[in-house]
C-alpha cells in the first residue's frame, strides 16, 4: 500500500479535470495554502480522459506531494462521473469539490468544510454561492434562466447550483441516486433526505488558462430530463420510518414479548 494510503485522512478534496495541464500546479499550491495545518487531507484529481499533459503534470507533482492522488478515466465521461469517481475513492469522511480551471478559489474551502463539521450530522451540504461571476454575459443569462426554472420546480432554496465549490459528508453523497448531472441537483436531493444546507458566498474569478471543457449546450436537453426526474423523486419520497432493533425476545404464555430494544438511527 502506498505511504499516502496509510495516513489518516479527514478531508478529501476532489477535483475533476479534462485538459487542464497549465492549471494543475497553481491550483494545488492554493489548496495547500488554504488547508495545510488545519486538516489531514488528500487531493484527489480525477483526470477525465485528458489528451494534453494533464496526467504528466499530476504525476510530477505526486512525486513531491504524497497527499496528491490521480484517478484516470480512459475516455471522457463528463463532470458528474468524474466527481462520483473521486468521491467513491476518497478516504476522508468529508469531501469538498472544486473545478480544476482555477475559477473556484480554494481560499473558501475551509469555510465549507467547517460548515459541515459544525452541522454535526444535520448539514448534508455546504454550497458555494458565486458573487461577482467572471463569465460572459450570455453564460450568466443562461445560468439565471436555468437556476430560476430549477428553483421554481424543485423549490430547493438555492440560487446557484452551478458553483463547483461544495462540501458534504461522503456517505451522504454516495447514498444519493446516481445519474449524469447529479452534482447540479445536490441541494434538492439533500433536502429530500431531511438534511440542512449551509450556504457560503464565494468570489468567482477568471480561469487561470485554457477554455471551458464542460459546456452548456451539450447538457441542455439532458438537464431538462434530469429536472423532471428529480422532481419525480422528490414527489415519491416517503417518510423515513423509525426503526427499532429487538435484542432480547422471550416467550411468555405463548406471546412473544420484546424485553430489550435499542433505537437505531
Amino acid at each position: 500500500m502506498p505511504e499516502s494510503d496509510q495516513t489518516a485522512v479527514a478531508v478529501s478534496i476532489v477535483v475533476p479535470v479534462r485538459n487542464e495541464a497549465d492549471n494543475i500546479a497553481p491550483l494545488i499550491a492554493e489548496i495547500a495554502t488554504a488547508l495545510d495545518g488545519r486538516w489531514a487531507y488528500e487531493i484527489v484529481y480525477v483526470n477525465d480522459g485528458s489528451t494534453d499533459a494533464t496526467g504528466d503534470r499530476l504525476a510530477a507533482i505526486m512525486k513531491q506531494r504524497s497527499n496528491v492522488r490521480q484517478l484516470r478515466h480512459a475516455t471522457s465521461t463528463g463532470q458528474s462521473a468524474a466527481v462520483r469517481s473521486g468521491v467513491r475513492h476518497a478516504r476522508g469522511a468529508i469531501v469538498a469539490t472544486l473545478d480544476g480551471d482555477g475559477q473556484n478559489n480554494p481560499a473558501f474551502l475551509p469555510d465549507l468544510i467547517a460548515a459541515i463539521e459544525k452541522g454535526q450530522g444535520r448539514v448534508g451540504l455546504a454550497a458555494g454561492q458565486r458573487v461577482g461571476r467572471k463569465d460572459t454575459g450570455f453564460k450568466k443569462m443562461q445560468s439565471r434562466v436555468a437556476n430560476g426554472v430549477r428553483g421554481m420546480i424543485l423549490r430547493d432554496g438555492t440560487r446557484d447550483t452551478g458553483c463547483g465549490l461544495k462540501a458534504f459528508p461522503r456517505e451522504v453523497f454516495l447514498s444519493m441516486p446516481y445519474f449524469d448531472g447529479l452534482h447540479r441537483f445536490l441541494p434538492a436531493l439533500v433536502r429530500r433526505e431531511g438534511l440542512e444546507i449551509a450556504y457560503v458566498d464565494v468570489i468567482d474569478r477568471p480561469r487561470h488558462s485554457g477554455v471551458s471543457n464542460y459546456g452548456f449546450f451539450d447538457r441542455l436537453w439532458i438537464g431538462i430530463m434530469d429536472l423532471a426526474g428529480v422532481w419525480w423523486l422528490i414527489r415519491r419520497k416517503k417518510p423515513t420510518p423509525d426503526v427499532t432493533e429487538v435484542k432480547d425476545v422471550t416467550e411468555v404464555t405463548g406471546v412473544t414479548r420484546a424485553t430489550d430494544a435499542t433505537e437505531v438511527h
